[in-house]
């Protein structure tokens, strides 16, 4: 049921932790970028909001390119 992560290498734990810090980083990012722009709405910066922390990678790259085009900086 569950994968033997016994097997993996120090170089296939490198990989696997750079693709998870990565990923994070991007969604971290987006959160961010959500807070601290402008939209014409409250409404439209909550959704975006949480569209971004709650389906991480997928939130943050419909972010990236539909969002951020509406919003503004402060």
């Amino acid at each position: 049921m569950f994968a033997d992560f016994s097997a993996l290498t120090p170089t296939q734990w490198a990989i696997v932790l750079i693709a998870v810090g990565a990923c994070f980083a991007f969604s971290v990012w987006s959160i961010l970028d959500v807070w601290k722009r402008n939209f014409e709405s409250p409404t439209e910066k909550s959704l975006w909001m949480q569209i971004c922390i709650f389906i991480p990678i997928l939130g943050a790259l419909t972010y990236l390119f539909l969002g951020r085009k509406r919003g503004s900086l402060q």
